[in-house]
């Protein structure tokens, strides 16, 4: 049975019940801290403000224009459209496909919540806006463009997307110059497009599916990334490309049930990366942009049922919430899990999705789904505010509002200082977060903590439906 016609039928039997349960709806309501229905919403809206190219006319912000119209002018292509990545202007592929592929996870594991939500349409949107970008990054099968700007001269300059000054080069890959990692994890983006746009829009995620395969046979032939070298020091790719051969021949697999890519999924596993001095597969990150393969693990478990995949992302489960083998992720004295310097929130509330998921699936234990649910309620509430403030543009208290973000603070003078506010509220942008004893700064210059970027919202939107699900809320 599909998932969605399980979906349907558990809809059919929770309106014929409603009657008889609408009390027990009260314990969670009653257990909700922040409103995760207007967090879900924001996080979705994020996306919005950070779309290149033509603007739709039904845009629901009233200070983003039109810009990056050139784009691909120096290839003869149009590379219009996209997402600028973060508090800049280039558009990073391989970090952009990633967000891509999991806001479509988000809309796979909690479509009900988001229809519910009255959100659904909006995150289809932004998963749309990026998949029709990445098909036209994709002019021909051994080809792709994995890069629009320079990094370094981008950077260079502190001004709104819309009045941009400098070049724009295009960059891509071919059999000459590959980058598996960057072309796989695209082929993941729009595979992943291809199943939550089936029922919808049967033509398009044909399209999609086809766009997927054939850059996923570029990639597996390739398995280099000797040619991915505009984005070193931004977004190198330091896991490899084993991590994401798995993760697109699973959205590869969800989206045809084609079992040739089911094996393909499983036969990379044996190259993803090793705890040091073990034979476990890398527990003690967090999946993210450049490592996606504790996300291949929980698919795969999901899947297969097979111990090797539920061991591997227990373990990365338990070593964030209760440790593993006496080691466990460090904790801020008011409750963040603290992997890294950058983005600490990033991390948090994306392995709060991870745990979420697997908590809801029928193959987790009951205590282990316990641990986890809490987990990741704690790591949201902390982003909400249980700290004592917001880390999310435009909710809660105390929130930034000076965010690491050329176009909203859109200065007239290519500085930050002018002017000394932000003439543009960035609604629902997660920032980077706090230091490891919980210390924050709202700057605009710190974008060490107070930078956003896609990849920060992406598990985030995942895990707010989760919450939603769970606790309700009004957008």
């Amino acid at each position: 049975m599909s998932k969605r016609k399980l979906c349907s039928i558990i809809v059919v039997i929770s309106i014929l019940f409603s009657s008889i349960s609408l009390d027990l709806a009260a314990p969670a309501e009653a257990n909700a801290n922040y409103n995760y229905g207007e967090a879900l919403q924001k996080a979705i809206m994020f996306y919005e403000f950070q779309r290149s190219g033509k603007l739709p006319e039904d845009k629901r912000d009233n200070w983003r224009g039109d810009s990056g119209m050139n784009d691909g002018a120096d290839v003869g292509l149009d590379l219009t459209g996209g997402w600028y990545d973060a508090g800049d202007h280039v558009k990073f592929n391989l970090p952009m496909a990633y967000s891509q592929t999991m806001l479509a996870w988000a809309v796979y594991e909690s479509e009900d919540a988001l229809a519910d939500s009255g959100q659904l349409e909006y995150l289809l949107d932004g998963i749309k806006w990026v998949s029709d970008y990445l098909i036209k990054c994709h002019p021909s099968p051994n080809v792709f463009y994995y890069q629009v700007g320079d990094g370094h001269k981008d950077h260079s300059w502190w001004g709104p997307a819309e009045v941009m000054q400098m070049e724009r080069p295009s960059y891509k890959v071919d059999m000459n110059n590959p980058g598996s990692a960057v072309v796989g994890e695209a082929a993941a983006a729009l595979a992943s497009a291809a199943v939550v746009f089936e029922d919808r829009n049967p033509a398009y995620a044909a399209t999609c599916l086809q766009h997927a395969k054939e850059l996923y046979d570029f990639a597996e032939q390739t398995k280099s990334d000797s040619g991915y070298k505009a984005a070193d020091g931004f977004y190198s790719s330091h896991s490899g490309f084993y991590d994401e051969l798995s993760w697109a021949a699973v959205w590869i697999y969800l989206a045809s049930d084609d079992e040739v890519y089911l094996d393909k999924a499983e036969q990379y596993v044996d190259y993803w990366d090793r705890e040091s001095q073990s034979t476990d597969i890398a527990y003690t990150w967090a999946h993210c942009w450049d490592d996606v393969h504790n996300g291949a693990s929980l698919l795969l478990a999901k899947i297969t049922g097979k111990d090797i995949y539920k061991t591997a992302i227990e373990m990365h489960l338990d070593y964030w919430t209760v440790g593993h083998n006496g080691n466990r992720i460090q904790y801020t004295p008011k409750g963040l899990a603290w992997l890294d310097t950058w983005g600490a929130l990033r991390y948090a509330t994306t392995t709060a999705f991870l745990a979420a998921v697997y908590a809801d699936w029928e193959g987790s234990s009951n205590a282990k789904a316990d641990v986890y649910r809490d987990f990741a309620k704690q790591q949201i509430d902390y982003a909400l505010g249980s700290s004592g403030r917001s880390f999310v543009v435009g909710f809660g208290e105390n929130a930034p509002k000076r965010p690491h973000h050329r176009t909203a603070h859109s200065s007239w003078g290519d500085s930050m200082t002018a002017p000394n506010y932000h003439r543009h509220s960035l609604i629902g942008a997660l920032v980077g977060g706090p230091g490891n004893d919980d210390s924050y700064e709202d700057d605009v210059g710190n974008y060490i903590n107070n930078e956003v970027a896609n990849d920060y919202n992406a598990g985030f939107v995942g895990a707010l439906a989760k919450m939603y699900e769970y606790y309700g809320g009004n957008p």
